[in-house]
C-alpha cells in the first residue's frame, strides 16, 4: 500500500514519477540524434568498484555530488547536502549539528559506510558516523553507491556507501581561495584555501569555521548553538615512472548545544599511502590511516565520554589484462574504544582478504566480488558480489545483481556494562537489483527495482527479566528508484524519486523513522554573470517508533539561491532555505515532543579564487 503525502492528505506519488520522466523525454528528444562521444552527465566514480569507472559502465546504482554542483548550493551542512538524494532518507534531531542518522535504501542509520578519501569514519561503540559534524566547503565531489559493498568494504555496506572526497585543486601555479559570510540564525562562516604545485608536489591547505547561535530543537525551546572548525592538509609527490607518495589530514572540531546539555566533538581522519606501477599492467599501493570519533558529553543529568580511535592498514593492487581488470588485497583494521564507560573489551581487530573481477565481453559485461574477514569479536564472515551488464545501445544499458553485506555489532551492544551481549551475531543481508540507465551527451536518466532482505536483525528483547540486544529480528526492504538530469541552453535540471518499503517482517510494522517516499528537484539557470537555482525535497510520514504510535508529518520545503560574479575572480552567494518557513520533524525525544527543524534561514558570502 502505498502511504499518503501528509501535508493535504495528498499522495505525492505521481507527481513524485512524473516529474523526472517530463526531464526524460526532453533529454530523448534534444540528445537522440547527437552521436558524440562526449558524456558530460556520465561523471567518474571509484566507491563503486574500487577503480575508476563512468556511472554507466559501474554496473551499480550511483550519484555524484560534484564540485560545481556543490558550489552553486553552497549547503551549510552535510545532511542539507545528502537529504533527497535518490535512496537516501535523513532523520535529524533538529539542524546545526544536532544528531543525524542517515537511512540508506531503507536500511539502518549503522548500515552505510561513510568515507572520506578512501579512510573509514565511524563510531565503533553506536556504529552511526557524525554526518552532522562534517563541513561542506572542506570537500569537492561526493559520491553515494546504492546497494550492498560487503564484497569490497566489509562490515557495515549493508544499504551502501557514502565517501566524500577533499578539495583537490593542485596543479599549476598557487592558487588562493577565500569566503566569508553570514546569516540567519545569528551565524558567521568562513573559508580559506591556498592550492597549487611545484616540481611535481602538489598541496592543498584549507580551513573554515562555522558559528551559529542555532534555532530550538523543540516547541518552546531555547537556541541551540553549534560551532564547527576544520582543516585540511593534502600533500602528494610525484615519483618518476608514476608513482606517488602523499599524506592528507583532516580535522572538524567544536561544540554543539542540545536539550539538557552540549558536547564537544572531534571527527578526524589521518592517512599516508604510496602508489607504484610494479609493472606495465600492475599497479600496487598501501595506505596507512587512522580515523578518530570523540566525543565528551556534558549533560545535565552527569559528563560521559566516547572515544573511537580505527588504525588501518590496506594493500590494493590493480592488474589490467586487455579490456579486464583484477583486483585483489588485504586489509587489517583494529577499533579502540577510550570512554568515561568501563566496557567489558575496549579494543578488536579484523582480518581481511578480497578479490574483484571486472570483465568486460561488449556488450556484455561482468563484475564479481568476493571478501572474507576475521573479527575477533563476531568471528568469519563471507560477502560476495555478482552484477551483470548488456549494452542495449550506445545510450541504454540494461543491468543486474547480487550481493550479500552485513551488519557488525557494536560495542554497546557486545559489551556495555550490564547490557551488551558478547554472543552476538552479526546482521546478514541479501539483496537482488535491476537497473536500465539511459545516456546522451547532456542528460541521463536512471531506472532501479531492488529488495533486500536482512536476518538477525538486533533488537533489544526482554529475557528473564533482564533487556539485552539479541539477533531476533528481521526485515524486507523493497524499492523503487528514479532519477534523470539535463544540462541544455544555460538550464540545469535534476530530478530524483524514491519508492521504499521497509518492512519489519516479524510485525508488518514500517522500519522506524523511514519516509516511504521522496521526491527532490533541482533547477539552476545560467544567466551571464548571474545564476539562480531552487531546489525542493518533499516526503511523506513515517513513524518515531517501532509499534508505528508516533506519526511525524511529512512535509516540503523550498530553497532558493542566487550568485554573481561581481568582479574577476570574486563571487556573491545569497541563499534562502525552506522559504515558505514550514515547520517539520523527523524525529521525537524519549519523553514524546517533537525534534523540530527550523525555519526559513538565509545565507549571504562573498568569496574570491572558487
Amino acid at each position: 500500500m502505498l502511504r499518503s503525502f501528509t501535508p493535504g492528505r495528498v499522495g505525492i506519488l505521481p507527481g513524485l514519477f512524473a516529474a523526472p520522466w517530463l526531464l526524460v523525454a526532453e533529454a530523448s528528444a534534444q540528445t537522440s540524434d547527437n552521436n558524440d562521444a562526449t558524456i558530460t552527465l556520465d561523471p567518474v566514480v571509484v566507491s563503486a568498484t574500487l577503480t575508476p569507472r563512468t556511472a554507466s559502465q559501474s554496473l551499480a546504482s550511483v550519484s555524484v555530488i560534484d564540485k560545481e554542483t556543490l558550489r552553486r548550493r553552497d549547503p551549510v551542512s552535510l545532511t542539507d547536502a545528502l537529504r533527497g538524494q535518490p535512496g537516501v532518507d535523513m532523520s535529524t534531531n533538529g539542524a546545526f549539528g544536532k544528531n543525524a542518522s542517515l537511512y540508506l535504501r531503507g536500511t539502518g542509520s549503522q548500515s552505510a559506510l561513510l568515507m572520506i578519501d578512501g579512510i573509514r569514519l565511524r563510531s565503533a561503540t553506536n556504529g552511526g558516523p557524525g554526518w552532522q559534524f562534517l563541513d561542506p566547503q572542506m570537500f569537492e565531489r561526493i559520491e553515494v553507491v546504492r546497494g550492498p559493498r560487503g564484497a569490497l568494504y566489509g562490515a557495515d555496506a549493508v544499504g551502501g556507501v557514502v565517501q566524500l572526497f577533499t578539495r583537490d585543486d593542485g596543479g599549476g601555479e598557487p592558487r588562493p581561495s577565500i569566503s566569508i559570510g553570514g546569516g540567519s540564525p545569528d551565524g558567521v562562516r568562513g573559508f580559506a584555501s591556498l592550492a597549487g604545485e611545484s616540481k611535481g608536489t602538489h598541496y592543498q591547505f584549507s580551513a573554515s569555521h562555522l558559528n551559529t547561535g542555532g534555532a530550538p530543537v523543540r516547541e518552546g525551546g531555547e537556541d541551540k548553538g553549534y560551532d564547527n572548525t576544520s582543516g585540511l592538509v593534502r600533500v602528494a609527490q610525484d615519483l618518476a615512472g608514476g608513482g606517488q607518495l602523499g599524506v592528507i589530514g583532516l580535522r572538524a572540531s567544536g561544540n554543539t548545544e542540545y536539550e539538557g546539555g552540549d558536547s564537544d566533538y572531534v571527527q578526524q581522519v589521518a592517512g599516508a599511502f604510496a602508489e607504484l606501477p610494479v609493472t606495465g599492467n600492475w599497479t600496487s599501493r598501501v595506505t596507512l590511516s587512522q580515523a578518530q570519533d570523540q566525543l565528551d558529553d556534558y549533560a545535565d543529568y552527569g559528563y560521559s565520554r566516547f572515544d573511537t580511535t580505527t588504525h588501518t592498514a590496506r594493500w590494493d593492487n590493480t592488474f589490467n589484462i586487455g579490456r579486464h581488470e583484477l583486483v585483489a588485497g588485504a586489509e587489517y583494521l583494529e577499533d579502540k574504544v577510550d570512554s568515561s564507560t568501563n566496557f567489558d573489551n575496549d579494543s578488536r581487530d579484523n582480518v581481511a582478504v578480497f578479490t574483484q573481477a571486472l570483465l568486460d565481453f561488449e556488450p556484455f559485461s561482468v563484475q564479481a566480488g568476493l571478501r572474507y574477514d576475521d573479527n575477533e569479536s563476531y568471528g568469519e564472515e563471507v560477502t560476495g558480489q555478482l552484477a551483470l551488464g548488456y549494452q542495449l545501445d550506445s545510450h541504454h544499458t540494461l543491468r543486474g545483481s547480487y550481493g550479500t553485506a552485513f551488519r557488525a555489532p557494536t560495542f554497546n551492544e557486545l559489551y556495555y556494562p550490564d547490557y551488551g551481549n558478547p554472543d552476538l551475531n552479526a546482521e546478514d543481508s541479501e539483496s537482488w537489483e535491476l537497473g536500465v540507465r539511459g545516456q546522451f551527451r547532456n542528460a541521463f536518466w536512471d531506472l532501479a527495482l531492488y529488495q533486500t532482505d536482512i536476518e538477525d536483525m538486533i533488537a533489544n528483547t526482554r529475557r528473564d527479566g533482564i533487556s539485552a540486544p539479541y539477533n531476533v529480528n528481521s526485515a524486507r526492504i523493497r524499492g523503487i528508484e528514479l532519477s534523470a538530469g539535463i544540462d541544455i541552453d544555460q538550464w540545469s535540471l535534476a530530478a530524483a524519486a524514491t519508492y521504499t518499503d521497509p518492512e519489519d517482517r516479524d510485525t508488518g510494522n514500517q522500519l522506524a523513522r523511514r519516509a516511504t517516499q521522496t521526491l527532490r528537484l533541482d533547477a539552476d539557470r545560467q544567466l551571464g554573470d548571474w545564476n539562480l537555482g531552487t531546489s525542493f525535497v518533499a516526503q511523506n510520514h513515517r513513524y518515531n517508533d517501532e509499534a508505528n504510535d508516533q506519526r511525524l508529518a511529512g512535509y516540503g520545503s523550498l530553497d532558493l539561491r542566487a550568485g554573481w560574479r561581481f568582479a574577476p575572480g570574486w563571487k556573491a552567494r545569497l541563499s534562502v532555505e525552506n522559504v515558505f518557513d514550514r515547520e517539520y520533524a523527523t524525529s521525537s525525544s524519549f519523553e514524546g515532543w517533537d525534534y523540530i527543524n527550523p525555519g526559513r534561514t538565509a545565507w549571504l558570502t562573498v568569496g574570491f579564487g572558487e
